[in-house]
């Protein structure tokens, strides 16, 4: 499948607000009419050195992810890069899209150079697990979460 991977423009955050709707976990949290604030958080990833990153088909946006750049306090104060928001169109699984949109996250995170990439997915998410291992990602860890706000 013929992909282009690019950093999102400002006139696709609606598209990307979708992805996260068709598939998350906690309905009713996103609220695509708040696209300014969606966008923000676009610039503020860039200004911290990482991106929101899309894949188009045929003009249209079936995946994303954001690509977080941290300087780590562990591994010599080396750089490490968190992908967040990691989301496929349902119609486009399985047709090598995601394996796109990892290659090109890890590779954006070796010319920052990062010494490791990691990710969190939802227990629940056992399809996107086998997908992660396959790719090379390891269970190295269990996280938690405490919400702030209700």
């Amino acid at each position: 499948m013929e992909l282009v991977l690019r950093a999102l423009e400002h006139d696709e955050v609606g598209a990307a607000v979708a992805l996260i709707e068709e598939s998350t976990l906690s309905p009713g949290v996103e609220d695509a009419s708040r696209r300014e604030e969606y966008w923000d958080a676009v610039l503020e990833t860039r200004r911290r050195g990482g991106e929101v990153v899309v894949a188009v088909h045929d003009g249209v946006v079936v995946a994303m992810c954001q690509i977080l750049i941290f300087r780590h306090f562990q591994h010599t104060a080396g750089w490490c890069c968190e992908l967040e928001s990691v989301y496929v169109r349902a119609d486009h699984r399985g047709r090598g899209v995601g394996a796109q949109l990892l290659a090109h996250a890890e590779e954006y995170a070796r010319r920052r150079g990062c010494y490791r990439v990691q990710l969190a997915s939802r227990n629940e998410r056992l399809d996107a697990h086998r997908f992660y291992r396959a790719h090379g990602y390891e269970l190295t860890s269990q996280g938690f979460k405490k919400a702030l706000v209700e």
